[in-house]
């Protein structure tokens, strides 16, 4: 399983959704391709608050996230419960992870980490202060799973399945992204620029996994951690909080669109359904596809 956590992405910049500026080719051509969870709401509007809906299914806590709060290891994270699984869970981020505890967090609750530090410096051609840009993030990602996936020829070693909670970075200011690989040049640094270039990594990557022998036996989870912007004129204004969701594989997953009202923190139980896992849930979220009427939300 490789889950795509994507900096800011509102549904509200997507084709699909409605937008008319034609900066998301690639989502909007995997969404016909997809489960389509079109009514997904993030639970906040920072980075931490997505990580904590994405790896404890859990509902905002009142304050600071449980991602910077102390106490907070040995949690029941999607990573510890695939660990037990013989998982190698792994959290990666392009940028630097001691940012927001991510990495003391992730380490703490199941997850090997690999953040900015681990991506070798002559494979970065552009970052900026949030980190490299998203295409190199996705090549280290590649070479990890290939990693993982390639056994030693001489070794009788059983490979280890790979959950990958990958975290995105360029779509955030300052909007800068190489040059030459959209039609909206990085020097005017503005939103559009970057959820264009950020689509476009997405859709290389996408690309470059088909090509994978792995391709075939894993899930891809593209969603936003939390949405662009989230002002309204009333206390909580849910529309800003609308995040596109995709489950994607050609030979796992049908095309589909399932258009009930979905949390974000519903997200990691449906795909440990989908994946027939087998545990003791101390979830909050609900499996989809196996939530009594009288619950759905």
């Amino acid at each position: 399983v490789i889950l795509v956590s994507i900096e800011s992405m509102g549904a509200e910049f997507l084709g699909v959704y409605g937008n008319r500026q034609g900066i998301t080719p690639a989502l909007d051509g995997l969404a016909t391709q997809s489960l389509w969870l079109s009514d997904v709401y993030a639970t906040g509007n920072r980075t931490v608050r997505g990580l904590e809906a994405l790896s404890l299914a859990l509902p905002p806590t009142p304050g600071q996230s449980i991602v910077r709060r102390p106490g907070n290891a040995q949690l029941f994270s999607v990573g510890a419960v695939l660990r037990t699984q013989g998982y190698d869970s792994v959290f990666a981020y392009g940028g630097y992870g001691y940012f927001d505890n991510m990495n003391a967090y992730f380490s703490a609750n199941g997850y090997r980490v690999f953040d900015r530090v681990s991506i070798p410096k002559e494979r970065v051609q552009f970052e900026n202060a949030w980190g490299v840009a998203d295409e190199y993030l996705f090549d280290q990602v590649l070479d990890e799973m290939d990693r993982a996936t390639q056994a030693p020829q001489d070794a009788q070693t059983k490979l280890r399945p790979q959950f990958m909670h990958v975290l995105t970075t360029s779509n955030h200011r300052p909007y800068t992204y190489p040059d030459g690989r959209i039609d909206i040049p990085p020097s005017r640094q503005i939103r559009e620029g970057a959820v264009k270039y950020t689509d476009y990594a997405i859709g290389q990557f996408l690309k470059e996994c088909s090509h994978q022998p792995w391709f075939s036996n894993t899930l891809f989870v593209i969603v936003a951690d939390h949405c662009a912007k989230s002002a309204g004129k009333v206390a909580l204004p849910y529309k800003e909080f609308h995040i596109p969701c995709l489950i994607y594989n050609p030979f796992l997953v049908k095309p589909s669109i399932y258009s009930g009202m979905a949390s974000q923190i519903d997200l990691v139980p449906t795909i440990l359904g989908m994946m027939n896992t087998s545990y003791h849930s101390e979830f909050l979220g609900y499996d989809l596809f196996r939530i009594p009427p009288q619950n759905a939300r």
